[in-house]
C-alpha cells in the first residue's frame, strides 16, 4: 500500500514537472529557438574522481545526457550533437578505454529499447568518426543503431566518436579526390579526350561545396550553439569547419551535473546575442 502511494505521489510531481517545462518552453519559443546545438560533454572524469569510482562519471553523465536530449527535443531542437570520444583519447590507459568501449556498448543498445527515448521521438542516429578504430562490438552496435534509425523522421542526434575535426576534414578531402578523379577518368573513358584536356586543371580544382558534401555533417546544418561543459574554453578539435557562426558557451557545471536550468540559460543567452550572429551571417553572405 505505502509503495502503491509513493509511486502515485511521483508520477503526480511527474505531471507537474512536466506541464511547468512546457510552460516554460512555451515562453521560449517567443523568441528564436536553435535548430542545432552540440555538446562537448566534459568533466566526466573529475566528477568519478568526486566519487572515488572509475565509471562513475561516464554513467551519470549518460543520464544526463538523456534528460539534455528529451529537453531540447520538447523544446523542438531538430539535431542535436555530442562530441563522446576523441581519437586522442585512445592514448589514455588501455583499461580505461575499454571500460568506456563497455560502457558505450551497453548505452547504445539502452537506446534500441522500446522503451527508450529514440523510441519516443522517432530519434535518427548518426556515429561520426573512424569507426574503425572502436572495438568490433561497439562498431556493430553502433551500426546496428544507425541502421534501424536511418528511417525515423523525427529529431536527429549524432554521436562522434572516434572522431577529432581535422580528421573529419581529412577523410573529406580524400574522398573529394577520389570523385574527382573518377569523374576525369570516365571522361576520358566516354571518348572526350580533346574536350577535357584544356579542362583537367579546373576539374582537378576541389571547390568549398565539393569539401562539404564529404563532411560527416553534410545532411545537418551548422550548429546554432556549441555547449562546453566545466567552464573550459576549448573546442578541442570538434566541429571546427562548421561552427564559424556558432554561440560558443561554457557553462562551469561539469557534464554529470549540467541540468535543465543550465540548458534553459544557454537558449537565453542565445537569444540575447541572435540578432548579432544573424548580422554576421548576412555579412558572410554578401561576401561570398
Amino acid at each position: 500500500m505505502e509503495k502503491h502511494h509513493e509511486s502515485s505521489v511521483s508520477n503526480l510531481l511527474g505531471g507537474v514537472w512536466c506541464f511547468l517545462r512546457k510552460c516554460l518552453f512555451y515562453v521560449l519559443s517567443f523568441g528564436p529557438i536553435p535548430n542545432h546545438i552540440a555538446f562537448i560533454m566534459d568533466g566526466n572524469r573529475r566528477y568519478a574522481k568526486r566519487s572515488l569510482k572509475e565509471d562513475s562519471g561516464h554513467r551519470v553523465g549518460f543520464t544526463a545526457l538523456i534528460y539534455v536530449l528529451q529537453y531540447c527535443f520538447e523544446m523542438g531542437v531538430k539535431y542535436v550533437t555530442v562530441y563522446a570520444f576523441s581519437i586522442d583519447n585512445f592514448k589514455r590507459q588501455p583499461d580505461e578505454v575499454q571500460s568506456v568501449m563497455d560502457l558505450m556498448k551497453e548505452k547504445i543498445d539502452e537506446l534500441l529499447k522500446e522503451e527508450s527515448i529514440v523510441n519516443k521521438y522517432g530519434v535518427r542516429i548518426n556515429f561520426w568518426g573512424n569507426l574503425y578504430l572502436l572495438s568490433e562490438p561497439v562498431r556493430l552496435a553502433a551500426e546496428k543503431a544507425m541502421a534501424i534509425t536511418a528511417r525515423n523522421m523525427g529529431p536527429v542526434f549524432s554521436v562522434c566518436v572516434a572522431y577529432t575535426s581535422t580528421n573529419e576534414i581529412m577523410h573529406a578531402v580524400e574522398e573529394s579526390c577520389i570523385e574527382r578523379r573518377e569523374k576525369i577518368r570516365k571522361g576520358y573513358g566516354n571518348g572526350y579526350k580533346d574536350e577535357l584536356v584544356g579542362a583537367d586543371k579546373m576539374d582537378s580544382v576541389i571547390s568549398v561545396t565539393d569539401l562539404e558534401q564529404h563532411l560527416y555533417t553534410s545532411d545537418c546544418p551548422a550548429p546554432d550553439i556549441v555547449i562546453r561543459t566545466s567552464g573550459e574554453t576549448r573546442l578541442s578539435n570538434f566541429l571546427l569547419w562548421q561552427t564559424t557562426f556558432s554561440h560558443l558557451q561554457n557553462p562551469a557545471p561539469l557534464w554529470p551535473e549540467f541540468s535543465f536550468r543550465h540548458l534553459v540559460w544557454a537558449i537565453i543567452e542565445y537569444q540575447r546575442v541572435y540578432p548579432y550572429l544573424e548580422q554576421r551571417r548576412g555579412s558572410s553572405k554578401k561576401e561570398d
